[in-house]
């Protein structure tokens, strides 16, 4: 099994006649993701990527047409806000959005829709999500994913690859990879994704990567502590960051408490969570945790 998408899954693209919709729409369905309709404004009737996928005008319309559950949004920053609510009002239940720089604000409201609607989002500012040999959403690398039994939840999209790298090196697989996004407003967070993962019967470990500032970690991690029943291998970036520096991510910046990753580390740990001290241990600790 997996979780949020597997290759069932009826999506739609969101901003697919522009050049970064028709880029990684092309990727997403070499991949075999199970894309039936894009969304332009004013582009209905017309067909992209190839002419293999019909263009819709609404999101209302496309789901209509096509049965859709799910969309990936590539849109620029000051429309996807817009987007996610259109889809989300739409009846869309898996929303993905790629988009970095939306505003703070505009994701206040998305955030009222979407638990209003019971819409599930994944970002923004994020790398998507990848079911693996099923579905692939948004702009990880299929090819350097291995079906198997571990899953991956991070916050980074670079050190997700790099996580997925080492399991496969060390001979696991994974079941779901979720990037869930650096700003401090996002749509699902990493405990969401540690109770989906807990009850997955096909996934037996998780990775997770986190980074300085925030509490995200440490309510998964005390999630976990008392209702994870399957092994999970940590990581914090950010180490040397300096107080109250942004580092990278919108949301990476701490503010003196108990969001540094020496902080977090020690939560993680205290809860359970065996905790790398460096990213290329990653592969090896959850390696050692599945034997």
């Amino acid at each position: 099994m997996s979780i949020l998408v597997n290759k069932n899954s009826r999506v739609i693209v969101q901003g697919i006649t522009g050049s970064e919709g028709d880029f990684h729409s092309k990727q997403m369905l070499e991949y075999g993701t199970n894309i039936v309709g894009g969304v332009t404004p004013g582009k209905g009737g017309q067909y992209a990527v190839d002419e293999k996928i019909r263009v819709f005008d609404s999101v209302e319309e496309s789901v209509d047409q096509t049965n859709a559950d799910t969309s990936i949004i590539f849109v620029p920053p000051p429309f996807a806000a817009d987007a996610i609510i259109e889809a989300s009002y739409a009846g869309v239940e898996i929303v993905v959005c790629i988009t970095e720089g939306v505003p703070l604000h505009d994701m206040i409201k998305v955030k009222q829709v979407t638990n209003k609607n019971g819409t599930r989002l994944i970002g923004p500012n994020c790398p998507g999500i990848i079911t693996v040999d099923e579905c692939k959403l948004g702009i990880m690398p299929g090819f350097i994913c291995k079906k198997g039994s571990i899953g991956v939840v991070s916050k980074s999209g670079t050190l997700t690859y790099e996580a997925i790298d080492q399991l496969v090196n060390v001979g696991l697989g994974q079941t779901t990879a979720v990037g869930i996004g650096g700003d401090p407003i996002i749509g699902t967070t990493m405990r969401d994704c540690l109770e989906l993962f807990e009850k997955d019967p096909d996934t037996e470990g998780v990775v997770i990567i986190g980074e300085i500032g925030g509490q995200m970690e440490i309510e998964a991690a005390n999630w976990a502590k008392d209702n994870m029943s399957k092994p999970i291998a940590g990581f914090i970036a950010g180490q040397t960051a300096p107080p109250g520096k942004r580092m990278g991510h919108a949301g990476a910046i701490v503010s003196g408490g108990n969001d540094t990753a020496e902080a977090k580390m020690k939560v993680l740990s205290d809860c359970g969570i065996s905790v790398s001290e460096s990213v290329a241990d990653i592969g090896r600790i959850m390696k050692s945790l599945m034997n």
